[in-house]
């Protein structure tokens, strides 16, 4: 003899059901940032490093005068961490955190992007000479924390498509002049 469930139990598991089928019908977002630290960047060229997800976060609220900062997170996940710095112009910041570059995985130097740069896996540094306030200095831009896209060679050529591009926007938005 068969059982016969009752109304209740009935109704419990087609709502589970439907609710198991809507949630995993609803698709993650893809995401847009069209301005990093407070400046203008192209989002195809952020959006590389952004993975798909449900919650899209960019602080800014980290940055002082001559140090732009700002954090990008996909569900609660770092996935872009963007640095500019004014320093003194008399060291050789590239050759100073060579070490440091290390860690990011595989650093290499990368032509044509301001007076130096350097590409990692994950994340990339460039410098640029400039004149702030009248005063010789230079401009360091870093990027790192960034894990997406999964294929490595992708991730480096993202890296440096964003690094020559956004290095001279955020320099003329800081007042270092080339």
């Amino acid at each position: 003899m068969k059982k016969k469930l009752p109304r209740q139990a009935v109704g419990a598991t087609l709502s589970a059901a439907l609710l198991i089928g809507v949630t995993g019908c609803a698709g993650a977002e893809s995401f847009t940032v069209s301005d990093l630290c407070g400046r203008k960047v192209d989002a195809s060229l952020v959006a590389a490093f952004l993975p798909k997800g449900e919650t899209l976060k960019v602080d800014d609220g980290i940055s002082a005068p001559e140090q732009p900062r700002c954090q990008v997170y996909v569900d609660g996940d770092l996935r872009l961490y963007v640095r500019g710095n004014i320093d003194k112009a008399d060291f050789d910041i590239l050759k100073a955190t060579e070490r440091s570059m290390r860690r990011l995985g595989n650093p290499a130097p990368v032509d044509g992007i301001g007076d130096g740069a350097t590409i990692a896996d994950r994340g990339a540094m460039a410098v640029q000479a400039c004149t702030y306030k009248g005063e010789k200095r230079q401009y360091i831009l870093e990027i790192d924390r960034v894990d997406h896209p999964a294929n490595t060679v992708e991730r480096r050529e993202a890296l440096q498509k964003l690094l020559r591009a956004h290095l001279p926007v955020i320099m003329k938005a800081e007042g270092c002049r080339p």
